[in-house]
């Protein structure tokens, strides 16, 4: 039998690689029981701000929840979270996540940067190399819950982690009501279901402005294009959250919204139908 050559058994090398790092990745996911992803097909709506307010929720409800930043290029959970300057540790092969309170681990690669304000210019294979490394290393132990804050738009990281999650519960879409982000949120729902990803519900966000003074509603971005986008796409409509000066200043101060805000205004009580929605989940299986 011929000697295998150099190429040969670099080859033979790399597949016995990536089937050591399928059975890690196997390993981690199996003690998580639901995997959700926060998406939308636009920038700006607020994305970010919902997957942390509904993580803060899930560990209110008790349970066991890890939040992964996957936007590589503006990762903003580090700073909604007060977590900024922050750095993991690594034990052995595993990568330690922040813990921020009891229940509730959280991992961006804001936490690796030297500096807040570094950009990474990166290619794709590099992305999924990070992704892939964040659900096979970081020590998550066991979860109820992982939510995933995807990037917008439907490009190389929401598709990496859909294909390294393998059989995510599904995912929540975010959008405002005007009709210019709805247009890229509708190719984000056809992206998930090109996918097989279920697509668990639309929140539109920053419908409406409520004064915190005499109480009128105004629709800045007018109002109902979510409802109405859900209806024609035939999935689940979770909601509106209207504009909310309190939202604006809890993130800045890096305090979720659900955690420091009137847990009886209208926003907090905006975002109870897609926990609910999580948490029904959880008593299914």
């Amino acid at each position: 039998m011929p000697e295998k050559t150099t190429a040969s058994k670099i080859e033979d090398k790399r597949k016995q690689q990536n089937q050591a790092d399928e059975e890690q990745i196997r390993h981690r996911l199996a003690r998580i029981k639901h995997q959700i992803l926060v998406l939308s097909g636009k920038g700006g709506v607020g994305k970010s701000t919902v997957a942390a307010n509904l993580a803060v929720s899930l560990v209110l409800a008790q349970k066991h929840v890890g939040l992964l930043d996957i936007d590589i290029h503006g990762p903003s959970i580090p700073k909604i979270l007060n977590l900024e300057g922050r750095r993991v540790e690594s034990m052995g092969h595993q990568i330690m996540p922040i813990e921020v309170m009891p229940n509730f681990k959280v991992m961006s690669i804001g936490f690796l940067l030297p500096a807040r304000d570094d950009a990474v210019i990166w290619r794709g294979p590099m992305k999924y190399q990070m992704i892939k490394q964040f659900i096979k290393d970081v020590e998550w132990g066991n979860l109820d819950f992982l939510i995933v804050d995807s990037p917008p738009g439907t490009g190389d990281e929401p598709l990496s982690v859909i294909q390294l999650l393998g059989k995510a519960d599904g995912a929540i879409v975010v959008t405002t009501p005007q009709e210019l982000a709805l247009a890229d949120v509708r190719k984000g729902i056809n992206f998930c279901k090109s996918l097989g990803l279920p697509v668990l519900g639309v929140l539109e966000n920053m419908s409406g402005f409520v004064c915190p003074k005499c109480g009128q509603r105004t629709d800045i971005f007018k109002s109902g294009g979510g409802e109405k986008m859900s209806m024609q796409m035939e999935v689940p409509f979770l909601g509106t959250i209207p504009i909310d000066p309190a939202v604006v200043q809890a993130c800045d101060l890096g305090m979720p919204f659900v955690r420091s805000g009137d847990n009886q205004s209208e926003t907090a009580r905006a975002f109870a139908p897609a926990v609910q929605t999580l948490l029904d989940l959880d008593e299914d299986r």
